[in-house]
């Protein structure tokens, strides 16, 4: 069975609905991966974030106007992630409209150079099993920032790039709504969230959402300031908003509320920098680190800090990295042994393969097993099925989504590998 707590989240935070935040400002959350806001003016509405794919767009489109016929009259990208940005060709209604976006707004849905060397493939395979892209319903019960059931046609092909760039913040007019764009780099460094002060609605994009925040994305992302992330929920939380509507999971409501979850989400931000420097310079390792590392217990019983979708002892490995670089001061670490070198040695200290595969079988340590198991497999031997049935109990028992994908994609692939 999977872990409850993450079927809860998923049932309660992905709930498909289009929630009204205040007279004629709306959202549309389990449409899609992401959520979806539509501000009305007085004669046409503006869309904040698009989706991921043109038919969930269309069924967000088709919800948003249960609400209002108005035309869409601009459209207001918070940050250039795939999710957000996807379906503004549906949005737009065949209508040229602008589309806002920060200055440092980029995309790999646009205006890649092609000579640009970058590890692509292994970016493809990563992103397709932390969301679990190929898993039944069944198999991917959420992705952590969105629901694992949700409509996939057309994905990433509605992007229309931004038309309208700001490089400073912003007062513009909503068709007779005053609004600000704010830049608050955080989940990317070109964020910018919308703040609508007359309602005292935030719409934060992915700077804050009902999870541990992503602060490293196991698909692999380039290194996220966490520093500048904090600096931004802290300057957020003191516009004094009274909802906010995030750009994944449920809007949130009241003014103290609001302030709680910005602001320990930052504290939790702050701790996961602080246990990582201290380790650093106390010359642990980052296994060690990151082994060891526990929210307090005043942030630990914080519902919108369950590990549903980022995940602490990623992210402290991910502030170790992007701070001081892969060397972990410890000499040994600055020379390596190839993995079939190293599964030769623990084969001799294990007394052959065949004890290697012996202690593998008989480990109750699922993750000791996995790494016995990839020993195995560098020296030939035959582990495919022993790792997937290993993975597939470790998804069975994870609250965070994109592990439990992970292991479920990665347990199918071996399985089919290994002609099973």
């Amino acid at each position: 069975m999977p872990n409850n707590s993450l079927v809860v989240h998923n049932e309660t935070q992905f709930r498909k609905q289009v929630v009204d935040l205040a007279p004629g400002v709306w959202t549309a959350v389990g449409y899609a991966a992401s959520t979806q806001h539509m501000i009305e003016g007085r004669e046409t509405v503006t869309i904040v974030d698009t989706s991921e794919s043109t038919s969930a767009a269309a069924h967000v489109l088709a919800a948003f106007r249960e609400k209002t016929d108005k035309p869409v009259g601009r459209i207001i990208y918070t940050h250039s992630h795939r999710d957000h940005i996807s379906g503004a060709s549906v949005f737009s209604e065949g209508q040229t409209v602008p589309i806002l976006a920060s200055a440092g707004f980029e995309s790999d849905l646009v205006g890649q150079d092609e000579t640009r060397i970058a590890p692509n493939k292994a970016l493809g395979r990563r992103t397709m099993a932390q969301f679990g892209i190929g898993l039944t319903p069944e198999e991917r019960i959420s992705l952590g920032c969105g629901p694992g059931n949700r409509p996939m046609e057309g994905m990433g092909a509605g992007h229309i790039p931004p038309t309208e760039l700001f490089a400073e913040d912003r007062d513009i007019d909503l068709d007779g709504t005053l609004a600000r764009l704010i830049h608050a780099p955080g989940e990317t460094a070109d964020h910018m969230a919308v703040w609508l002060p007359e309602q005292k609605i935030l719409f934060p994009g992915d700077n804050w959402y009902h999870a541990f925040p992503n602060l490293y994305a196991i698909r692999g992302t380039p290194y996220r300031d966490f520093a500048k992330w904090a600096e931004s929920l802290a300057m957020l939380a003191e516009l004094g908003a009274e909802v906010l509507a995030p750009g994944h999971t449920q809007p949130v409501f009241g003014a103290d509320r609001v302030r709680e979850v910005l602001l320990t989400t930052r504290e939790a931000i702050l701790h996961v920098m602080r246990h990582t420097a201290e380790g650093m310079d106390a010359g642990l390792s980052q296994d060690d680190i990151a082994a060891s590392i526990s929210l307090p217990p005043h942030l630990a019983d914080k519902p919108w800090l369950g590990e549903f979708y980022g995940k602490a002892s990623w992210s402290a490995r991910a502030f170790a990295t992007g701070t001081l670089g892969w060397y972990d001061g410890n000499p040994t670490h600055l020379g390596t042994l190839s993995s079939a070198a190293r599964a030769r040695h623990m084969a001799e200290l294990a007394g052959g393969v065949e004890a290697l595969e012996a202690q593998a079988q008989a480990t109750p340590d699922l993750q000791w097993r996995l790494e016995l198991c990839d020993h195995l497999l560098a020296l030939g031997a035959s582990a495919e099925a022993l790792k997937a049935e290993t993975m597939e109990a470790l998804a069975e028992t994870e609250i965070n989504a994109t592990a439990r994908n992970t292991y479920l994609w990665e347990a199918k692939k071996l399985r089919e590998g290994a002609g099973a």
